[in-house]
């Protein structure tokens, strides 16, 4: 590369406001709310193992692909992608892999602002005492009253996109980064007192052995892909995040070192999620594998007959509140940034007009459970969707691993390895030569199997 280029949008102000900014983005709905149910699912321990697996052997290192496409093009991820390819004399036409990045950010927040509007709510429905002393009938009818009212999940899930939209609206540092300053070091506190709780609780110990007591009889390989899809899911990878964020990386700044942070931080709230959440279901003799309704349904059963209960399932919404807006603003950033570079306007303006685009389409999400109930958009494995699952299955289950081969694709074989190993610091290391084997043979194959799994070409559930 000639001449080093600069990002136009801002720059972190040094490494640890990166870390924070990208676990924020990857610490999301999806260590506290998915990772408990799809371990619960999955069989526990041996499913954690797999999973730890997954994202050190293919999670980071195409972790790492995406901080060095975003650091060297120091652009949106479209341009970003067109501007490397141009330099190692590839087709232009890799930029789609950045523009679908863009529109899987997109239509993932569409319907991730519905789910983290939920959190709000209960954080208030909790510590009004609702749940004190609940049945199950009345927790369940409280959680269906919520998705069966269209005007209390619009007005909640629009008040997170204000407060996204402002945040974004502030720039690099003074949105981005000051926000997740204080939303990932109170998200811990708030973890960290739970998990002391969770110790008093005498399922405590239940729980450690369900979460790290490996038994591989429970895995088959349809939990190898879900394994592996989530770590996709939960380092926010193919959906254009990591672009955008390593686009504001100093080049002083190691990018080997970075991820191995973040990828750390990120499995650590993970698993200190499973042992606040495990120990609770095991103590009140409720099911681990709940699906979905594991985070508004089962536990609020627990938090309503527990000492504490409702002191401790309001610190808990708060922290999964805390947790889905770090992730908002990190999947906001690629859309508001590719509008304003292909557009030539200001932030503001590009936020204003994504914004209502974003509202727009998450209408469809809001009324999936009330107005639109009987709507059906696909059918999969079967089964008529209605539009969030649509939304959902499309983004997460076929957009992000896509992105994820882009990516692996792209940095092991489009660009010149002296440009990766430049941006790596890494030039003839070992460590360089098993990212480079990572991404170009390892993380292809797998990635093509989660997504010939999910579209059904291949099934590797137990017969």
């Amino acid at each position: 590369m000639s001449e080093p280029r600069e990002s136009q949008h801002g720059q972190w102000s040094g490494r640890w406001a990166f870390v924070l900014a990208a676990t924020g983005s990857a610490v999301g709905l999806g260590n506290i709310w998915k990772f408990p149910y799809i371990t619960g699912e999955n069989g526990g321990g041996a499913f954690v193992l797999v999973y730890l697996a997954c994202i050190l052997v293919i999670g980071i290192p195409v972790f790492m692909g995406e901080i060095i496409i975003g650091r060297r093009g120091r652009q949106s991820p479209d341009l970003s992608v067109r501007s490397l390819a141009e330099e190692a004399n590839a087709p232009t036409i890799w930029q789609l892999g950045g523009l679908m990045g863009i529109l899987a950010a997109f239509l993932i927040l569409s319907f991730y602002i519905v789910v983290a509007g939920w959190a709000v709510s209960y954080i208030f429905t909790t510590a009004s005492g609702t749940f004190k002393g609940a049945t199950p009938d009345v927790v369940g009818s409280t959680f269906d009253g919520l998705l069966a009212d269209p005007k209390r999940v619009l007005t909640w899930s629009t008040l997170v996109l204000v407060f996204t939209m402002f945040t974004v609206s502030r720039g690099v540092k003074r949105g981005l980064e000051r926000t997740v300053s204080l939303l990932m070091p109170g998200l811990f506190v708030i973890l960290v007192l739970l998990m002391g709780y969770a110790m008093t609780n005498g399922a405590f110990m239940e729980g450690v052995k369900f979460l790290f007591k490996p038994d591989f009889s429970q895995i088959t390989g349809n939990g190898v892909l879900v394994a592996l899809g989530h770590a996709f899911f939960t380092l926010s990878l193919g959906s254009g995040a990591m672009i955008a964020y390593g686009s504001y990386l100093g080049k002083e700044i190691s990018i080997t070192k970075t991820c191995i942070i973040v990828g750390a931080a990120d499995t650590v709230v993970a698993l200190m999620a499973g042992l606040v959440i495990f120990p609770i279901v095991f103590g009140n003799g409720l099911e681990p594998g709940a699906g979905p309704g594991l985070i508004f349904v089962t536990l609020p059963i627990a938090f309503g007959h527990m000492p504490l209960g409702t002191i401790i399932g309001t610190l808990f919404f708060v922290m999964l509140t805390f947790a889905a807006f770090s992730s908002a603003i990190a999947l906001f950033e690629p859309p508001v940034v590719w509008m304003m570079e292909k557009f030539k306007t200001t932030r503001n303006n590009a936020i204003l007009m994504m914004g209502a685009y974003l509202w727009i389409v998450s209408l469809g999400s809001a009324l999936s459970s009330n107005l639109m109930s009987e709507t059906h958009f696909l059918t999969i494995g079967g089964e008529p969707k209605n539009f969030f699952d649509s939304v959902d299955h499309i983004a997460s289950n076929i957009m992000m691993p896509l992105g994820g081969l882009f990516v692996a694709l792209f940095c092991g074989w489009v660009m010149t390895t002296k440009a990766t190993s430049d941006e790596l610091a890494l030039e003839e290391s070992p460590v360089f030569a098993y990212w480079q084997f990572i991404l170009r043979y390892v993380a292809p194959i797998l990635i093509t199997l989660v997504f010939l799994n999910v579209i059904g070409i291949i099934d590797l559930s137990p017969a």
